[in-house]
């Protein structure tokens, strides 16, 4: 009988992971509902739709995250072909037009002779059939309590937030400059709006100030938020310098004329048209009344016109370090596996990588083969073995950074950014190897 791979979800982690098993010749039936109903972020038909922010950060190799998409190439990532089919200028970030980039990706898949896509809610898992359940942090209620019956666990939850995004003729270019941080890039991707102390001030004070959305707030729940996806106000009430250090950082960013900046708000291009801008840093949950006052305070936006205000939701994750093994299997269900921000990782790339270790695994489950660990030298295996072994208490989710990988072995020490580069040569030697078995 031909094995079926029934996958739960089509945002970023089940369209990779369908692909992954899709090209290795295994039938796959992509489950995905929001062309019935979409949830509160969502607003394009298509799949791996990108909510939150538009890039998928560092390209940088010194990067974890940037290493990260190396490791994914060598995978052939169904999501790493396609943001670079729709990239758009970020220095260096690999940043998307997320309408573009979704599209590529919904094709692909439409038109994959195994997959099958089937348009429709999932409200039971059935613990019989081969399983990804990658429904992603804003999972419906009705399959939350299907998973909740299936592991015999509660979810833990956490609040997350997305930045608005501004039309780019609103944005006063007399008072805002065109330039990356410390020059990086061949060209100036980034608009940035200057702040004096005074102006910066007075924005901090009406910022911490303003009143915040409680509509769609759990009133039963305590208000808890993901460290890598704050609020701009909850960053700004734990000190006035608290962001200059953050999103608002002047580093690197002087005047044209050379002066200095007392803090700096980086707008970052959004589409392919190049005329709508991501506030960078700016996740919130101010209601959009307040978000259009405070915002405007910041120069070169004090006519900003806003075609997304910035929201603020639930977010749900399993408690991974007690339910999954290291393959991203149900330790009390081997036919089912999980992948995506579900699990507890953090960050678009990130669900990806999920997605192509659950899908590899569940390949290696259907051939009957032993199932193979991703090395702790790489960004996809460190990212992978935090999540299932770190402590169950206050389990936080994670994005990729070098801290989660095994520790070089070092006799001397070494400059910072030397060391990234050993870890980075380091893990992309080891994916190399590590992948002949999948080749």
């Amino acid at each position: 009988m031909e094995k079926v791979v029934h996958i739960i979800g089509a945002g970023l982690a089940g369209c990779e992971a369908a692909w992954q098993l899709a090209n290795r010749d295994i039938k796959v039936k992509l489950y995905e509902k929001k062309t019935i109903e979409r949830n509160p972020v969502q607003e394009l038909d298509t799949f791996a739709e990108l909510v939150c922010s538009n890039t998928l950060r560092s390209t940088d190799l010194a990067n974890a995250v940037g290493t990260l998409k190396e490791e994914m190439k060598m995978f052939d990532s169904l999501i790493i072909e396609c943001a670079y089919q729709a990239q758009i200028p970020a220095g260096g970030s690999l940043a998307v037009d997320r309408s573009i980039f979704s599209q590529a990706i919904t094709d692909k898949l439409k038109n994959h002779p195994n997959v099958e896509i089937i348009e429709q809610e999932v409200n039971q898992i059935d613990p019989e059939q081969l399983t990804i359940i990658a429904s992603g942090p804003l999972t419906s209620e009705s399959l939350q309590n299907s998973i909740a019956q299936l592991v015999g666990k509660d979810y833990f939850y956490f609040y997350d937030a997305v930045a608005p995004i501004i039309e780019k003729d609103s944005i006063n270019m007399e008072v805002a400059f065109r330039k990356n941080r410390y020059e990086k890039g061949e060209t100036q991707d980034y608009i940035n709006c200057p702040m004096t102390k005074e102006q910066y001030t007075l924005f901090y004070n009406e910022l911490v100030n303003a009143k915040l959305s409680e509509s769609h707030l759990d009133a039963e729940k305590e208000l808890k938020v993901f460290e890598g996806c704050m609020p701009v106000e909850v960053m700004a009430k734990r000190g006035f310098d608290t962001l200059t250090f953050g999103p608002l950082k002047p580093a690197g960013l002087r005047n044209l004329d050379g002066t200095d900046n007392f803090a700096v708000v980086q707008l970052r291009q959004d589409n392919a048209a190049d005329n709508l801008y991501n506030m960078v840093g700016f996740q919130t949950n101010l209601t959009w009344s307040e978000q259009k006052r405070v915002f405007s305070l910041i120069p070169g936006l004090e006519n900003a016109q806003f075609v997304r205000y910035g929201v603020m939701h639930l977010n749900n994750f399993i408690n991974s370090p007690s339910l999954l093994n290291q393959f991203n299997q149900l330790k009390t269900n081997p036919n089912v596996f999980f992948a995506g921000q579900i699990t507890g990782v953090e960050g678009y790339v990130e669900s990806c990588s999920s997605g192509i270790i659950s899908a590899l695994n569940m390949y290696k489950y259907i051939l009957d083969q032993p199932l193979k660990p991703f090395p702790k030298e790489t960004v996809m295996g460190g990212l992978q073995n935090y999540i299932i072994s770190t402590s169950s208490v206050d389990f936080q989710p994670m994005k990729a950074n070098w801290s989660i990988v095994s520790p070089l072995e070092m006799t001397k020490k070494v400059k910072k950014a030397i060391r990234k580069e050993m870890y980075s040569s380091r893990a992309l030697t080891a994916m190399k190897e590590f992948i002949k078995i999948y080749k």
